[in-house]
């Protein structure tokens, strides 16, 4: 992170700026040549599609940020994804940003769009896709088209929600070639604009493998699959036509109630100066903070209700509400204190007590049917001899299993440092939550940057050292130096969200919105029974 920030406030208006030059794809160049092609841009798309007096909450700006550096910039992967309104009713918006690579498909936007998938199955959304794309970007198809996770399961998961009862409108809006054809056809609604094309091979490809010199109108154009082939159901002359169509067969749907009242969402998105939540925690994650002092910003007023208020005391539970909705809460505790027993207890570690009582808390929360949210600051499990006398491994795997069985909805939100087993036992991203969330000061890797170059560094020595080969003292430092910096980038949570690790970053104030607009969209009733594995106790 940049030297210059000071404060968290400073670090968030640091990041919204460079998320408004994510949200330019392809630029100026780029967005000139869609309307030239009679196209809006695929931003403009989206705001003509949803509703205006609800906000967008995008997911995956973030994403091959930095990466494919060698094929020129990728932002947010070619592909927009988040949760829009339509007609009063929330829905997964998927839209291709042909401004960027003529929305060619790169091993993070398969991966992206997975998850917008993911995401829509679990709340049980609508989606909209708007198609607008090249198909996979060919110089890296190893890394796109054979596996479980890859390509082809998009349209695996196209039929699962079909059969789920998910409904799915797809608008072809561009070009629609290859195997992304199929996307469109297996949704429920297929509508197309004049002048798109959907085939499976172009006219270059089929004269090349047929001989035959075809029109591309004849091959794929609107008219021929409306009229002819009978793929489409809906030939739209342009655009905003398209999407005024697709505004009109969302509002067909079952009317939606929402399970939270909505009336207060849409918190500027500038940086306010007077918020208090921007004065508790430092960018650099290195003060020690209440954490309680962080979720009466989030919760709704007087709805704390701590357990186990005095046991386990680096992890705060309680049970609260947000937005007239009840919820269970995990969050680490910063500040240090003492147990019962005496033992300094440091902020943002976890004891064996602090686990136990974690996992109880998560079995209570399945036994009432709460959803749970985790707000992680956390450094790791306590090590050492008093640590591992305590039990600790045991009590880490008895929070892990309890929130690996966990069949409530699990949100996370990453404050700060999320670091070794103590992201896992916290529910990050390998153990299914329906949504993780990071603020700019988030921090994640397998352990902190001074800690991993120091470790790093004994290996690097002891290594030398065998092969005869002993290192100066300068030698160590710059090595030392090196490991750490390379690191810390990869610490840095934009590094962790350009892989998919987050599905956001979000400035500290709009958590609260992110986090009551999750409400409204949760299921209420659970088919699933809760049932855990064995337990070491």
């Amino acid at each position: 992170m940049e030297s210059c920030v000071s404060t968290l406030r400073q670090l968030t208006q640091q990041f919204l700026e460079e998320e408004a030059k994510l949200r330019e794809g392809g630029g100026p160049s780029g967005h000139e040549r869609q309307k030239k092609l009679g196209r809006l841009p695929v931003r403009e798309r989206v705001n003509q599609l949803i509703d205006q007096d609800r906000p967008f909450l995008e997911l995956g700006l973030w994403a091959a940020n930095g990466m494919y550096l060698e094929w020129g910039r990728v932002p947010a992967a070619g592909v927009v994804t988040g949760i829009g309104w339509v007609h009063g009713r929330p829905c997964l918006v998927a839209a291709h940003d042909a401004t960027v690579k003529a929305g060619a498909m790169f091993p993070q936007s398969v991966k992206k769009l997975l998850r917008a998938q993911r995401i829509a199955m679990q709340l049980q959304l609508p989606i909209v896709y708007l198609v607008d794309s090249a198909g996979v970007f060919l110089p890296l198809q190893d890394e796109i088209f054979p596996d479980e996770d890859d390509f082809g399961r998009v349209f695996r998961n196209n039929a699962l929600l079909s059969a789920a009862g998910v409904p799915q409108y797809a608008a072809v809006m561009g070009n629609c070639i290859a195997g992304g054809a199929y996307l469109p056809v297996l949704c429920d609604t297929v509508l197309m604009t004049e002048g798109s094309q959907m085939c499976l091979a172009g006219p270059a490809l089929v004269k090349a493998a047929l001989g035959q010199t075809v029109d591309p109108e004849a091959l794929g154009g609107a008219s021929m699959h409306s009229a002819i082939s009978g793929t489409v159901d809906f030939h739209e002359p342009d655009d905003p036509t398209c999407l005024a169509h697709l505004r009109r067969l969302v509002g067909n749907l079952p009317r939606y109630e929402p399970h939270v009242a909505l009336d207060d969402l849409n918190a500027t998105d500038a940086v306010p100066d007077s918020d208090p939540i921007y004065d508790i925690v430092s960018p650099d994650g290195t003060t020690e903070y209440d954490m309680h002092d962080v979720l009466n910003c989030i919760i709704d007023a007087e709805s704390w209700n701590e357990y186990k208020q005095d046991y386990g005391k680096s992890l705060l539970t309680a049970f609260a509400r947000i937005g007239g909705r009840n919820v269970g809460i995990v969050a680490n505790q910063k500040n240090r204190n003492h147990s019962a027993a005496g033992e300094l207890q440091i902020g943002g570690v976890l004891y064996a007590d602090a686990a136990d009582k974690a996992a109880r808390f998560v079995m209570v929360c399945n036994q009432t049917k709460i959803p749970i949210i985790f707000f992680q600051d956390v450094m790791g499990f306590m090590v050492g001899k008093q640590a591992e006398q305590s039990g600790i491994i045991r009590s880490g795997a008895k929070l892990v299993s309890a929130m690996s069985n966990s069949i409530v909805p699990k949100l996370t939100v990453v404050v700060g440092g999320s670091f070794g087993a103590g992201n896992y036992a916290l529910c990050g991203k390998a153990y299914d939550p329906t949504m993780i969330l990071a603020w700019p000061c988030a921090r994640y890797a397998v352990m902190g940057g001074t800690q991993a170059a120091d470790t790093l560094m004994s290996l690097k020595i002891r290594d030398a050292a065998r092969s005869g080969n002993e290192l100066s003292d300068d030698a160590i430092d710059e090595l030392r130096d090196t490991v750490r910096s390379r690191y810390e980038q990869q610490t840095d949570i934009r590094y962790g969200a350009a892989r998919g690790w987050v599905d956001a970053i979000i400035a500290p104030h709009k958590t609260r919105e992110w986090l009551k607009a999750a409400m409204s969209f949760l299921p209420t009733t659970f088919s699933e029974d809760f049932r855990t594995g064995v337990f070491q106790v």
